[in-house]
């Protein structure tokens, strides 16, 4: 019995350890950077902990109970959806900021600014999108759903590896779930934190917002060309090692 709360003490902190991961940070970070309400980002960072936490428990479980076996290419698969996650964030963080500048009509009238009028009008839908409570748990949720595609099988393969009892490595699983919604939810409140310091700046929200943007751009594309290089998506032979 000792060891078996040690066991999930472990894995409480792990999954706490395991929010941090620099994907997770920069993914999150994206969705939280216009947000200064503790409260709302710490709901926030919680949906992002479920979502990974159902897609862990869901495939770590199979791999566990029923010896499921994922073939190279679904394991790269997986975590190429990760890099295109981080990607679309990455986008839809430089659109935002760009959407944020002010275009000028005529070059001999710096003063005098003008928006197209479908441009208005998406810009006007995204913020009434943003403003919807449906709209605030899916993003996270589905962002942290991807995000426990590409780490589901390493966990469990760990937890096989260490823990031969599958009711023990089952309980493991869902208490590192739980830490790491503890952990993401930790680092949702310190951003936003961080935020409410700073103040209400449009000059700095629209320059974190193409920072964040370049960042999860950038990092998506490594990822990307990791697996489509050195993993060998495309070729015949793929190489995946859980990570």
């Amino acid at each position: 019995m000792v060891n078996f709360f040690s066991i999930l003490a472990l894995g409480f902190f792990l999954g706490m350890r395991h929010a941090t991961d620099p994907d997770h940070v920069i993914a999150v970070t994206t969705i939280v950077n216009r947000q200064r309400d503790i409260r709302k980002s710490a709901l926030i960072g919680a949906f992002w902990g479920v979502g990974h936490t159902v897609t862990i428990f869901l495939v770590g479980g199979a791999i566990i109970l029923f010896g499921l076996v994922i073939p190279p290419r679904v394991g790269l698969s997986m975590e190429l959806s990760v890099a295109f996650m981080l990607i679309l964030l990455g986008y839809m963080n430089l659109r935002s900021f760009l959407r944020s500048m002010p275009t000028v009509e005529d070059a001999h009238d710096h003063a005098h600014v003008h928006s197209h009028t479908g441009e208005r009008a998406l810009a006007h839908a995204d913020r009434l999108l943003r403003k919807t409570s449906i709209y605030q748990v899916l993003r996270p949720l589905i962002v942290g759903i991807v995000h426990g595609l590409a780490g589901s099988a390493a966990v469990a393969l760990l937890v096989l590896a260490t823990i031969r009892n599958a009711q023990w490595a089952v309980a493991y699983l869902l208490v590192f779930g739980l830490g790491t919604i503890a952990g993401m939810m930790l680092i949702t409140m310190s951003i936003a934190s961080t935020f409410r310091l700073v103040g209400s700046s449009p000059k700095f929200f629209r320059r974190l917002a193409i920072a964040t943007g370049l960042l999860s751009l950038g990092f998506g594309l490594f990822v990307a060309w990791q697996i489509l290089a050195a993993g060998g998506l495309l070729t015949a032979h793929p190489q995946w090692t859980p990570h």
